[in-house]
């Protein structure tokens, strides 16, 4: 693999990480969150992870693992791998505090000053919801590195689905920090550096995998990425989505992501 392949992957990921700083900003100089503009795009992002998973990185595993191990072991593999990346993150969602859930959904308007909870509660909660955000964007760092890495033409679009998914989680984090400290800078901040955990993921992940880097440990990585995708796509976003706005809006980016990456890929064929 080329030098260049790698800090291009590595650039994604970081592109798409500190785009918690988007959500920030959205939530410290607007007076008004667009729910329906983010059940759209976050719908949208679950039919790109989704569209790509099944039929990009799933089927690349797959190919790769039988040309290694032959046809029943490299299926048992993939499947294997795949459910693992499903594990993995489910766990990762398990140890996250559930009264701090960074994929709660949060709005603009919440900074009214209305809440009645105390500063202090509001700023563990800030706290506590930028280290969850952390935790759990670390496999997914991983994850947009790994498909960046086996394919651009893959890699970009599932970056750009990750980011839109991190806006939220910007505003999650900005929300009760500016309300419990008055300091829109430190709001920011914040928000902005816990996004830092997904290019630090990246670089963990290839500093730990490199030396061992081969055909059928791209394959389990690819697989287990789908998996990891998949489980976030069911689980956080279209929940999100739905939440932030109607149910058709969320079903509708849904297949508009899959239509857009059906499209993307078809023109690299």
């Amino acid at each position: 693999m080329e030098f260049s392949e790698v800090i291009f992957a590595f650039f994604l990921t970081l592109l798409a990480g500190l785009s918690t700083g988007i959500g920030s900003a959205l939530s410290l100089l607007t007076n008004k969150t667009n729910t329906k503009f983010l059940s759209i795009a976050l719908g949208f992002s679950a039919g790109v992870m989704i569209y790509v998973s099944f039929v990009e990185l799933f089927a690349d595993s797959k190919t790769v693992l039988i040309s290694v191990l032959g046809e029943r072991a490299g299926t048992w593999a993939t499947v294997g791998s795949f459910f693992f990346g499903i594990l993995f993150i489910a766990l990762i969602d398990k140890i996250i505090p559930s009264t701090e859930n960074p994929h709660e959904v949060h709005t603009v308007e919440e900074m009214d000053g209305k809440s009645e909870h105390h500063q202090a509660n509001l700023m563990k909660m800030g706290f506590i919801t930028a280290l969850a955000i952390g935790i759990h964007n670390f496999p997914e760092g991983i994850a947009a590195f790994t498909a960046a890495l086996n394919d651009s033409s893959v890699g970009i679009p599932i970056a750009f689905a990750i980011a839109i998914h991190n806006i939220p989680e910007g505003i999650a984090v900005a929300v009760p920090i500016f309300y419990a400290t008055g300091s829109r800078k430190k709001a920011f901040s914040l928000s902005f550096l816990s996004g830092l955990s997904e290019p630090i993921g990246a670089l963990v992940g290839y500093l730990l995998l490199f030396k061992f880097f081969n055909d059928t440990i791209m394959g389990i990585i690819l697989a287990s990425v789908a998996g990891i995708m998949v489980y976030i796509s069911l689980d956080e976003l279209l929940p999100s989505a739905r939440e932030y706005g109607e149910h058709h809006l969320a079903i509708y980016g849904v297949f508009a992501g899959m239509v857009v990456m059906a499209l993307g890929l078809l023109l690299f064929i």
